[in-house]
């Protein structure tokens, strides 16, 4: 094992990842599945538009990276995390399923986000373009570690967000964002070792991961603005009546049902640190607390 993922994750290397078995029964669950909060609800069902797609991708990716590898314990690592990764994404198009059969087709939406990262972001550079084969893979690495911090402080949150617990949050939606949250929070390092193992040495290696949350985080702020937007449009019990708005979000985390700007804002300097590493995310215990009650898992 190298010295570095060994130090990074601080005694904890020896925990196990994998991937759990789930079914979710989404019959009962209402469009509005947080009751009277149609933003609240649909900016965080805007993780059903991006995650089956993405954590595709991070699967894909992952697997071209695999030959890279010489650390064991690490590979049994990322091995864990593309099992996890692979079982949300299928979680989260069953729950896109569901909302079409509510009469909110996604579907022109999440055409988007499949030529993202199918095609932009796939196995060759877009248009053509002359990156080397191995740098090309670097950045794509280090724009998963930087995607996987945001998502390891969101899995934080909703592992703590007692607010959709008051609003009467409908539980089979909350067991499967806690679940996955728990997950995120559980394997929150993986990300960030397996570019740090596969994305050189030094300088450009800092510089690349700076560069890779540079791109993802305006990128994630527009796709997830334009998914709520999108979402509130064609809801067909809001028929055209409320459209997402900063008031109406801003709102909504005063009453704790979503994460404050601060909590997703300050991620970002953190994880530019030199000194930085994902184990200082979240807490480890809560994650494993919560996966071991969890209706689901």
């Amino acid at each position: 094992m190298s010295t570095e993922h060994r130090e990074g994750t601080k005694g904890e290397e020896h925990y196990r990842i994998s991937p759990r078995r789930v079914s979710f029964d989404w019959d009962g669950t209402p469009l509005h599945w947080i009751p009277d909060e149609p933003t609240a609800t649909h900016v965080i069902n805007v993780l059903h538009l991006l995650l089956p797609a993405g954590e595709r991708w991070f699967v894909k990716v992952f697997k071209e990276a695999l030959p890279l590898l010489d650390d064991p314990v690490l590979l049994k690592d990322v091995k864990g995390f593309m099992g996890q990764e692979a079982t949300h994404s299928v979680q989260h198009a069953y729950v896109l399923d569901h909302l079409a059969h509510q009469r909110l087709d996604t579907a022109a939406y999440t055409r988007h986000v499949d030529f993202l990262f199918e095609k932009l972001l796939g196995e060759a550079p877009p248009f053509g373009a002359p990156i080397p084969t191995q740098e090309w893979l670097r950045f794509r690495l280090s724009l998963i570690a930087a995607i996987e911090q945001f998502t390891a402080v969101l899995g934080n949150w909703v592992l703590h967000a007692e607010g959709l617990d008051r609003a009467g949050s409908d539980p089979v939606m909350l067991d499967l964002l806690r679940w996955h949250g728990a997950e995120e929070v559980e394997h929150r390092a993986v990300a960030f070792d397996m570019y740090q193992h596969c994305g050189g040495r030094g300088l450009p290696r800092y510089a690349r991961r700076v560069e890779g949350m540079a791109v993802v985080a305006p990128v994630l702020l527009w796709l997830w603005v334009w998914g709520a937007s999108y979402l509130m449009r064609h809801d067909p019990q809001l028929a055209g009546r409320l459209r997402y708005s900063p008031r109406e979000h801003n709102r909504a985390v005063r009453r704790g049902l979503l994460p404050t700007w601060k909590e997703l804002g300050s991620a970002i300097p953190r994880y530019f640190r030199r000194s930085y590493h994902p184990s200082q995310e979240g807490s480890l215990r809560k994650a494993v607390e919560y996966l071991a009650t969890s209706p689901a898992a």
